[in-house]
């Protein structure tokens, strides 16, 4: 059984590798198709596209698009689309401003707390213009303000920590839509990330079903068996697609492999047939 990787991260969101490297190390795992599905943004596929194809490796266009449900934030991946949708291009740069506008409020009150971080070094840290809060992080791990990009997180930039800014954005039903009209398959991403399990979350997916949701991801690299397997059962239950990815963002968030996760993840190559078939022509 071949193996596939549908969550990769790059340099153009907030990974720390480039596109290249990403297929290199796809490559040298045995990775046989794989989705770079950056945050926000499209534009490192076509790298990946002209580096995987000497290899025979298949690269799938995706994307990771953070959204609003009800309160919650909730991000769905999309597969398959047409990246090249000027449409959908425009809706991802409407994102990508939302964090934007973010950044020099967050880099503000990391300023009052007595962290010297500007503006110029966090947009240094990033590949292109999709800036969020892991740039800001790993300027602070830089300084030595903390040890690493989690304590970042949670001294001072998750939700209820003191330098966190709320962001504005879409509704997870315009997100999906977004991802269907461009011929695309939206995936609900990380189902431990919401903030319900067991029935609310069959209610939380059979209600975005109803907006068009195709999938859920199962595999994924903090996935323990039994989370898998109440998953693998979820969609069962909704008939929603499967799929799954490692999350990988290289230096970012150390300790994930690509294709293999944790070590030992293995998201099954017979998981790509019907995401494809998914697919609007």
């Amino acid at each position: 059984m071949a193996r596939i990787d549908l969550h990769l991260h790059t340099r153009f969101s907030d990974g720390s590798l480039t596109p290249v490297e990403v297929v290199d190390l796809a490559h040298q795992a045995g990775v046989t198709a794989m989705a770079i599905t950056d945050h926000d943004i499209v534009d490192g596929i076509p790298h990946a596209l002209e580096a995987a194809a000497p290899l025979g490796i298949e690269v799938i266009p995706g994307v990771e698009i953070s959204s609003r449900f009800n309160e919650q934030e909730l991000h769905v991946l999309g597969y398959f689309f047409d990246w090249q949708d000027s449409t959908f291009r425009d809706h991802l740069a409407q994102q990508r401003r939302s964090r934007q506008i973010r950044n020099p409020r967050t880099i503000e009150r990391l300023n009052a707390l007595g962290l010297e971080v500007t503006e110029e070094e966090v947009n240094a840290k990033a590949g292109s213009d999709s800036i969020g809060r892991p740039h800001v992080a790993q300027v602070l791990v830089d300084k030595g303000y903390v040890q690493d990009t989690r304590e970042a997180f949670d001294r001072y930039l998750k939700e209820g920590a003191p330098a966190y800014v709320p962001r504005t954005l879409s509704d997870t039903r315009e997100v999906i839509a977004w991802i269907r009209d461009a011929g695309g398959v939206p995936v609900l991403a990380h189902p431990t990330w919401t903030r319900c399990q067991g029935e609310p979350l069959y209610r939380l997916c059979a209600c975005l079903k109803e907006a068009g949701l195709l999938g859920l991801e199962v595999f994924y690299s903090s996935h323990d068996r039994r989370q898998t397997s109440r998953f693998l059962e979820l969609a069962k239950r909704l008939d929603l697609l499967v799929t799954g990815g490692s999350d990988f963002h290289g230096a970012t968030n150390p300790g994930i492999q690509v294709g293999r996760g944790k070590g030992n993840l293995k998201v099954p190559d017979t998981l790509l047939e019907p995401l494809r078939q998914a697919a609007r022509p």
